[in-house]
């Protein structure tokens, strides 16, 4: 019987092949097999990783939670690492049970901007005589009970007339009233139906096919091409509105920016082609979401948003960003997040590592979690106490786990080889380790790029939804339009009503006076009677 042994790679080895007599030469030639074997066992454990991650995207769960149990597992060996050290490391986290909070009875009250309509439900007059006396019983009090109620949406039609006066003597002299500006001129749509419009697709991913479809069931037929044209005049519109908050962005101590990619058609003839939508958000004393659109990814685009400033500038470790730091005028934050997204990916093929990291982490947020806690205890905070109360909590604290961690990786290197995942994740940490332990020079900085992730959200769930943009021209659009309407959100300020006002008085209002109308700022015109808002 013939055998046959064949290592990928190599030549097939069977039991007729001649072996050399020579001792050394064969332990050579074992030596060569062993390490093509090593080769093929690190290939094959790499595409292994590759393919679980790949299968995770598109069809695991996205959130990178572990088990606390398998924290729990090496525990000790982190309290060990860090023993050595003179400041006592507080024990990492197996994430701790989370505080019990009383529960409020009964449903919460209806808010009081809401408009209330009184529905008055009185006794019969027949029924308001005495039994007894007969005399009429008077009111002595009153119960109240508030049910909401939802008006379904509907369209109505606006008839602008102007009256013409002329001399009665003379028959001349024709005058009429001043026409005001209309956000598109001699347009079908009012303000309210665009800010509705815009809002329903860049704030609830309500595509524009979607919107065609339910106004024919109002009877109206408005193609998306048409809702298209009418998007790109608003945005158009409102552009000087969003200068001013990537004005106000730049005037920020810190910016936070992520990007996302996004489909685009391609009118060269090419189809679909990749842009990118990208997001920069001020910090606490200018909460402005401004989003760019760039037909790629090259460094361009930042450049030119970020050309002025001043400051930190957290991002991921994307390379685009490298040359904005060159100068020193913008110092780079990393995101522990994305560090430890390193090592949750390598823990199927190195599982004893990659829970390690996780846990120290995790201690690291109870830190940041703790400094959330205590402002909560102290309302009278204003946000620089806090920022200067966190900066020391960290010091205290999150300093020694960052010099156990540190020790760990240094330590931890040399054993892994580079290009495994779990060497990969070692490696981005140590490489990227100045700017991850930035939050440690200032309390308004935070431990993670957290809240640009979040502004992709609604990117991402409007991209399953619209399946691509028309046109660069489009993108830009996009951009302008999520930028207020995000804005808006995270201020609490009701998109469709912000949108509609501005889009009424952006024509007339002082450009000198613009900032009075960002988000922040924002105050409704008085009404003069117009049309309220329908669903």
């Amino acid at each position: 019987m013939q055998v046959i042994v064949r290592i990928d790679g190599m030549t097939p080895i069977d039991s007729e092949t001649p072996l050399p007599d020579d001792l050394e030469a064969a332990h050579r030639m074992i030596r060569e097999l062993l390490a093509t074997l090593h080769q093929q066992s690190h290939l094959n454990e790499k595409l292994q990783n590759q393919l679980e991650q790949l299968l995770r995207r598109l069809y695991g769960r996205k959130s990178e939670k572990l088990d606390p149990n398998q924290l729990l597992l090496f525990a000790r060996e982190i309290l060990e690492a860090g023993a050595s050290g003179t400041e006592t490391i507080p024990e990492p986290a197996a994430p701790s049970p989370p505080k019990s909070q009383a529960k409020g009875h009964g449903r919460k009250p209806l808010p009081a901007s809401l408009p209330r309509k009184e529905v008055v439900h009185d006794v019969p007059l027949q029924e308001r005589s005495c039994p007894d006396c007969g005399e009429v019983r008077r009111p002595i009090g009153r119960e109240v009970r508030e049910q909401l109620e939802y008006i379904p949406a509907s369209m109505i039609v606006l008839r602008h007339v102007w009256p013409k006066y002329a001399c009665a003597g003379c028959q001349g002299n024709v005058v009429e009233a001043q026409r005001a500006p209309e956000p598109i001129e001699k347009g079908l749509p009012g303000p309210g139906l665009l800010a509705h419009v815009a809002v329903g697709k860049y704030a609830d991913h309500l595509p524009l096919y979607r919107q065609e479809g339910i106004f024919k069931r109002f009877g109206v037929e408005i193609s998306r091409s048409t809702m298209c044209d009418w998007m790109a005049a608003a945005a158009g519109l409102l552009e000087s509105l969003v200068k001013a908050m990537r004005k106000r962005v730049l005037m920020s101590d810190v910016v936070q920016t992520d990007d996302t990619p996004v489909k685009v058609q391609d009118h060269d003839g090419k189809g679909i082609k990749t842009g990118r939508l990208w997001v920069y958000i001020g910090d606490w004393k200018n909460r402005f979401m401004v989003y760019d659109y760039t037909p790629d990814r090259s460094r361009d685009g930042p450049e030119r948003i970020l050309k002025g400033f001043e400051g930190y500038l957290q991002a991921d470790a994307y390379s685009a960003y490298d040359a904005l730091f060159k100068s020193g005028k913008i110092v780079e934050v990393g995101c522990m997040m994305h560090a430890r997204r390193k090592f949750y990916e390598a823990r199927t093929s190195d599982p004893a590592r990659s829970h390690v990291m996780p846990a120290w982490i995790a201690g690291l947020y109870e830190v940041e979690d703790a400094a959330k806690e205590e402002r909560k205890d102290h309302p009278e905070w204003d946000d620089s106490t806090w920022h200067a109360h966190r900066h020391e909590l960290r010091l205290k604290r999150s300093r020694p786990i960052l010099d156990a961690i540190r020790a760990w990786l240094e330590k931890e290197r040399p054993k892994v080889l580079p290009k495994s995942p779990i060497g990969e994740a070692i490696g981005y940490a140590l490489n990227h380790w100045e700017a991850l332990i930035r939050p440690l020079d200032a309390g308004f900085l935070e431990l993670d790029n957290g809240a640009g992730e979040r502004a992709m959200k609604p990117v991402a769930l409007g991209r399953k939804n619209w399946l691509f943009a028309g046109s660069d021209e489009g993108g830009r659009t996009a951009a302008t339009l999520m930028s207020l309407c995000t804005t808006c959100k995270d201020l609490g300020v009701e998109p469709w009503a912000y949108l509609r006002d501005v889009l009424d008085r952006v024509s007339t209002h002082p450009h000198i006076r613009i900032e009075e109308l960002l988000p922040d700022r924002w105050k409704p015109a008085e009404p003069t009677d117009p049309p309220g808002r329908k669903g």
